[in-house]
């Protein structure tokens, strides 16, 4: 047999490194995540960690949004509804499960059980999210434009609805039967609460960093450019070979998953996630965010969201202002910059270095 050494020189650099390229970017995220968790309360008090938290969660979900506004062109105004879903189903496992197991919620005695609890309801909420996307985005993506909007936006007061009706939230161990859990017990209009508070900015921003990944992943693959020949003409797109159901199908799934896994997140931030979360404003503000960041543009959505989570809570020192002031500034970007701060491209295409790569490649 050959050493060792001959072996790794006879294969050629590309195929010898393809193990380490194709796990560096899932470290990059862990290490991300890690440098978030670790230096975001060194440099910033918990009021600013805890808004923190609330960015990472709107990062997940307007960049999940935009794999579908963005990249095919479509105009979803229900993406707070699978939020919701993401929510409660995320939320429910845990608290239950804890109830099951332990007779209580939120005790450190079972803190990594409960972290157990809370990544099993967080994969359970993107499935059921996504589960549910196609469901409606199966009979409703033939349609375009305002229509599409319409049905998307009935789709979320109909998730609100539901969680309105949703029965007495249980709070003993003694009260949780498979007859109780059928009826889903989620307290209705009040809101489901005493859900523990799992998600740190590790769990948070690790989950921020894969989205991110797989959303430029998707991008760049075939899939993706399926998506953006739908964005650009569904007639030259279809003429070309491309299944215009299939895709929108696919990418109205792919954003579903993950607005359930922020939906998912956010329940677990210690907020109580109500029905309200389901209807046209938080949808409303997760389109702001992708509208504003460039439709189709990932970093764009990231620095969008942080924008307008922490905007609002820099200007509280103006309280009797700070909502004129807010809106006013988005009607001057709008004004300004109307494709958005990136438009299409990401914010690395700026960079003298990759233009001159672009330009090269073009050249080419």
């Amino acid at each position: 047999m050959k050493p060792l050494a001959e072996h790794i020189r006879a294969v050629p650099h590309a195929q010898a490194f393809r193990p380490v390229l194709m796990i560096a970017p899932w470290v990059i995220c862990v290490l991300i995540a890690l440098a978030v968790h670790w230096l975001a309360p060194a440099v910033v008090n918990d009021y600013w960690v805890n808004v923190l938290r609330r960015i990472g969660v709107f990062i997940i979900a307007a960049v999940s949004l935009n794999i579908v506004n963005g990249y095919t062109g479509q105009f979803s105004m229900g993406h707070a509804g699978f939020m919701a879903i993401g929510a409660y189903i995320g939320g429910g496992v845990t608290y239950y499960g804890s109830l099951l197991l332990h007779g209580s919620t939120g005790d450190p005695a079972f803190h990594t059980h409960g972290l157990l609890l809370m990544l099993a309801g967080i994969i359970a909420a993107g499935c059921v999210a996504a589960s549910a996307g196609y469901l409606v985005g199966l009979p409703s993506l033939r349609l375009r434009g305002d229509y599409l909007a319409i049905v998307t936006l009935g789709f979320g007061e109909i998730i609100r609805v539901l969680l309105e009706l949703t029965s007495t939230q249980l709070y003993s161990k003694d009260e949780v039967t498979l007859a109780a859990l059928v009826k889903l017990p989620f307290n209705g209009a009040a809101g489901f609460e005493r859900i523990p508070g799992y998600a740190s900015l590790f769990w948070i921003f690790l989950f921020v960093s894969i989205t991110c990944l797989i959303a430029y992943r998707v991008k760049t693959s075939s899939s993706g450019r399926a998506f953006l020949s739908i964005r650009e003409d569904e007639i030259a797109a279809r003429a070309m070979g491309v299944n215009l159901t299939k895709y929108k199908v696919r990418a109205f799934v792919l954003a579903a998953f993950f607005g359930g896994v922020a939906g998912a997140l956010f329940a677990h931030t210690g907020a109580n996630p109500s029905p309200t979360d389901a209807g046209f404003q938080r949808s409303f503000d997760i389109i702001i965010m992708v509208v504003l960041g460039g439709l189709g543009s990932i970093s764009g959505s990231v620095l969008a969201a942080i924008i307008l989570v922490a905007l609002p809570e820099a200007l509280r020192e103006f309280q009797q202002y700070r909502l004129v002031v807010y809106a006013l500034l988005l009607i001057i970007m709008m004004l300004v910059r109307p494709q958005g701060l990136f438009g299409v491209r990401e914010i690395w295409d700026y960079f003298p270095r990759s233009r001159r790569a672009r330009t090269s490649g073009d050249a080419t």
